[in-house]
Parts: structure tokens; C-alpha cells; sequence
């Protein structure tokens, strides 16, 4: 009995600690989303509301157009960023000098603080000292309203967090490229495959679980990405650039309808678990059929 009691002892202090820090505040936020509560006032003394929070979000036009942002913002970065980085990874996945080297300056954007990076590409961005203005004065071209422009505002800040994240993506990519059978590579040259078909029929399928579970990652991230926005453009002009997580942080401070923002933040929550649970589902059909391809190609 003691034996079988002997690892659940051992995982007892991590439940503890993960119930502590991860479960209770998530309970304290689905409660709240329940109440009207501001912060003249303690949880005890706010007014059960029921679900008129969530409700009322619906018919709220600032919501929505934060909602539609952050998905537009989360689908162009991940997609773009998926493309370009695990493109860099198939370019480089080969014998170069220097490659450490190389590696070392692709994470550098990574290593950077969200802050520093916003102020950076504001400063870029200026519309008239900004290095991207006076280039394109320089080239006789007319000055770009980047973060005066609906357009180009967000334009702007998938730009610098497609500069900021892509390396994720690369060093992920070629991890799991080098660690792909060789013996499934050799087969395919062998066989007379094109370095397309290599890419599309064995390369490509092969990596798709690392794949996926690194998109799911960069999406889960996109959703909440705050400082960069705050920095450059704090959610202008107009709404344009505010995301969900800046709509949260202005519903609790400005508007001190911490309620609402609970219920806003429980959507997002709501929203990332279904996106993961998809993702990791896709994830195991995926590495079953990895793991097929990987006996036929032993078989063959």
C-alpha cells in the first residue's frame, strides 16, 4: 500500500503548488466575472450579477472591434512568421561556417525586452527622423503614416513582432529538422525525389508535430502580447491597434469595471483552451502518421 501511495506523496507538493498558483486565481477570476465589481470595493461587497457581464460584451462595439483586431493580429504574424522562419530553417539546414555564430545573432531579437522592442520600432517609425521615412525621402518617395494610419498602424506592429518572434519559429524548425532520420532522406535521394519532394513528402510531414505545437505556442503568446502595442501605439488612432489584452488592462484601470474585465479575460481564456485542444488533437493524427511514415521509410 505504502509503495502505491509513495509517488502520488512525492507529486503532492507540485499539485499543491500548482493549485496555489494557477487554480485559485483562476477561480477567483470566473468569480469575479459574476459580480459588478470596481476597485472602491472589496469582491465581498460587489453585486452578483450573474452572466450580464458576458452578455453585455456582445453588444459592446469596442469589444468586438478588440476581439476582430487580435484575431487579425494573431493570424498574420503566426502565418507570416511560421512561413519565413521555417523557410530559414530548410535554407540552413546544411553544413555552412559559422553557424553557431549565425544562431546566436537569429535569437538575438528574442532575448530583447517587449518594451525596448516597442520603443525601437517607434523610434523607426518616427515620421520624420524614423529610418524608414527618411529612406524612402531619401529614394524620392512620399512619407508613410506609420503609426498615424488605421492601416498601417497595425501593419506596423506585426512588422516588429514578425521581427521580434521569428527566430523562434527558425530555431524550432531547425531542431527538428536535424533530427529527422537520415535514413528516410537517403531513401527518397535514391529514389530520385527533388529537393521539393523531399521538403513537401518527407521533410514537411515529419516535422509537423514540432510544427504545430511551436504555432500553437506563438498563437497562445499573439492573444496576449501587450507591451509592444502599449509602447508604439497604445491602441490607436482610434481602436485600431487595441488588442484584447489592452482592452482588458484599460476595462480594469480606466473604466474600473474589474467584472467586466474578468469576463472579457475568461473569453480569452475560453477561446485559447479550444485552440489548444484542436491543435493538440491535429497533433496526435499528425504523429501518427509521422510515425507511419517513419516505418515505411525504415521498412523501405
Amino acid at each position: 500500500m505504502s509503495r502505491r501511495l509513495t509517488p502520488y506523496l512525492f507529486m503532492a507538493p507540485a499539485v499543491l503548488v500548482l493549485g496555489v498558483a494557477l487554480l485559485y486565481p483562476i477561480g477567483y477570476m470566473i468569480y469575479a466575472s459574476f459580480l459588478d465589481w470596481n476597485p472602491s470595493q472589496r469582491i465581498g461587497q460587489a453585486e452578483f450579477v450573474g452572466l450580464r457581464n458576458y452578455t453585455w460584451l456582445w453588444s459592446d462595439g469596442a469589444f468586438r472591434e478588440s476581439l476582430a483586431v487580435t484575431l487579425k493580429f494573431a493570424f498574420f504574424v503566426v502565418s507570416l512568421e511560421m512561413i519565413i522562419g521555417v523557410g530559414l530553417a530548410l535554407l540552413l539546414d546544411r553544413n555552412i561556417r559559422g553557424m553557431t555564430a549565425l544562431r546566436t545573432i537569429f535569437i538575438l531579437p528574442m532575448m530583447i525586452a517587449p518594451i525596448v522592442v516597442g520603443l525601437v520600432w517607434r523610434y523607426m517609425y518616427h515620421p520624420t527622423v524614423g529610418i524608414f521615412n527618411k529612406t524612402l525621402n531619401a529614394l524620392g518617395l512620399e512619407s508613410v503614416p506609420w503609426l498615424s494610419d488605421s492601416f498601417w498602424a497595425l501593419t506596423s506592429i506585426i512588422i516588429a513582432d514578425i521581427w521580434q518572434w521569428t527566430p523562434f519559429i527558425f530555431i524550432l524548425s531547425l531542431a527538428a529538422l536535424q533530427s529527422l532520420p537520415r535514413s528516410a532522406l537517403e531513401a527518397a535521394r535514391i529514389d530520385g525525389a527533388s529537393g521539393w519532394d523531399q521538403i513537401w513528402h518527407i521533410k514537411l510531414p515529419l516535422m509537423m508535430p514540432v510544427l504545430i505545437v511551436t504555432c500553437l505556442l506563438r498563437l497562445i503568446d499573439a492573444f496576449k502580447v501587450l507591451e509592444v502595442v502599449l509602447v508604439m501605439t497604445n491602441g490607436g488612432p482610434g481602436l485600431s491597434t487595441e488588442i484584447m489584452a489592452l482592452r482588458i488592462s484599460r476595462t480594469a484601470s480606466e473604466f474600473r469595471e474589474l467584472g467586466v474585465a474578468a469576463a472579457m479575460s475568461n473569453y480569452l481564456l475560453i477561446f485559447l483552451m479550444v485552440l489548444t485542444v484542436i491543435m493538440f488533437t491535429y497533433t496526435k493524427l499528425s504523429e501518427a502518421r509521422t510515425a507511419r511514415l517513419r516505418q515505411a521509410a525504415e521498412e523501405g
